[in-house]
């Protein structure tokens, strides 16, 4: 059984891809190993870090330090730009530990990782218009940060988990609203009003409400329903007098150019 450790240790120094710097004594203990991953992580040595935990879970899985390697391992893993992998270690460490002290964390990364997905290198060097991306990473963070002030309101990451909501609800607004302008422009008038109504209902205190009323307006006149149409107008007029027209129109003739992403 010895032997059998040891060469598991020292197929575990291979990992490391031979680096005469990373050496891990076959008898060292889990705490000795656990204080060699956190030296990892204070010198922004994120692969070496993720090697470390991993091997202390895997070589001391009973013992609290390989309790609190998980919760390392997440973050390390965050920094390392293994997003796939922070997220499965979020969600097993809940499955295995639900009442265990530190599953706001867990939530509060799983929601960091999604978040920061949203604009990578290549959407920041082409540019590319986020409120067009589709939203399904941008909900998973929005849940996940939901689900922290939600269940540990006093956590502190609940404060900047709530000021991460309130950009991301914006977002997904903005992505119900280029939906919505794509059907119209394509005289899907019905289906339009649909993402509409969505936006009224689900992210309302946005800055997309406005142009959501506009669209019911538009819609609505459209499908010559003048009765909804003049009471979504009716709305907007008393609500944002300033922006009471038809969506795609404004005083002066300036038609689709008024939206956000046809600047």
């Amino acid at each position: 059984m010895l032997l059998f450790t040891a060469i598991l240790f020292s197929a575990g120094c291979s990992w490391f891809g031979g680096d005469d710097d990373v050496v891990i004594d076959p008898d060292e203990d889990a705490r000795r190993m656990y204080e060699r991953a956190n030296k990892s992580i204070s010198a922004g040595n994120w692969p070496i870090a993720i090697r470390y935990y991993e091997n202390l879970q895997a070589f001391f899985p009973f013992s609290d330090y390989a309790r609190q390697a998980q919760l390392d391992l997440m973050y390390a893993y965050y920094r390392a730009d293994q997003g796939e992998q922070a997220v499965e270690e979020a969600q097993v460490f809940r499955r295995e530990n639900p009442t265990h002290p530190r599953v706001d964390y867990t939530y509060y990364i799983e929601g960091l990782v999604n978040f920061e997905r949203e604009r990578g290198p290549m959407e920041k060097f082409f540019r590319i218009d986020l409120a067009k991306r589709p939203s399904g990473q941008l909900m998973d963070s929005f849940n996940a940060f939901s689900q922290l002030v939600q269940t540990y309101p006093d956590s502190p990451y609940a404060p900047d988990a709530r000021q991460r909501m309130v950009y991301l609800r914006n977002r997904l607004a903005e992505y119900e609203i280029w939906v919505a302008d794509y059907y119209v422009r394509r005289t899907a008038y019905v289906a339009a009003a649909n993402r509409a109504k969505y936006v009224l209902e689900t992210y309302q205190e946005t800055p997309s409400v406005v142009q959501a009323l506009q669209l019911l307006v538009r819609c609505y006149d459209e499908l010559e329903l003048e009765e909804l149409s003049a009471d979504a107008m009716k709305v907007l007029e008393e609500n944002y007098p300033d922006e009471a027209f038809a969506y795609g129109t404004r005083p002066g003739g300036q038609g689709w150019a008024w939206l956000p992403w046809k600047r």
